[in-house]
């Protein structure tokens, strides 16, 4: 699950947007704003987007879940190789 970093309200948000950028950068920090202490919005690095955006369209993907299903089973059954075994 994601953890939500930082929870701020939209009139902090507005008044210190350029540093709350900044630290979203620096510390890949994902920051929810509120509005009269309900949650209305997220802020979150692109790179974090993307990946969130990759992991839904693996999750949605048929063949992909399972193939790794498949590959979680081999792997509980001992259908497993070794770096010896192939290098």
């Amino acid at each position: 699950m994601v953890q939500i970093d930082k929870i701020l309200p939209v009139t902090h948000v507005k008044k210190h947007l350029l540093d709350i950028v900044k630290n979203m950068a620096d510390d890949q920090s994902t920051v929810t704003i509120t509005k009269n202490g309900k949650p209305v919005s997220i802020m979150m690095p692109p790179d974090r987007y993307a990946s969130l955006m990759e992991l839904i369209e693996i999750l949605a993907d048929s063949d992909i879940m399972t193939a790794l299903a498949a590959s979680a089973e081999d792997f509980n059954q001992g259908r497993v190789y070794e770096d010896d075994d192939i290098w």
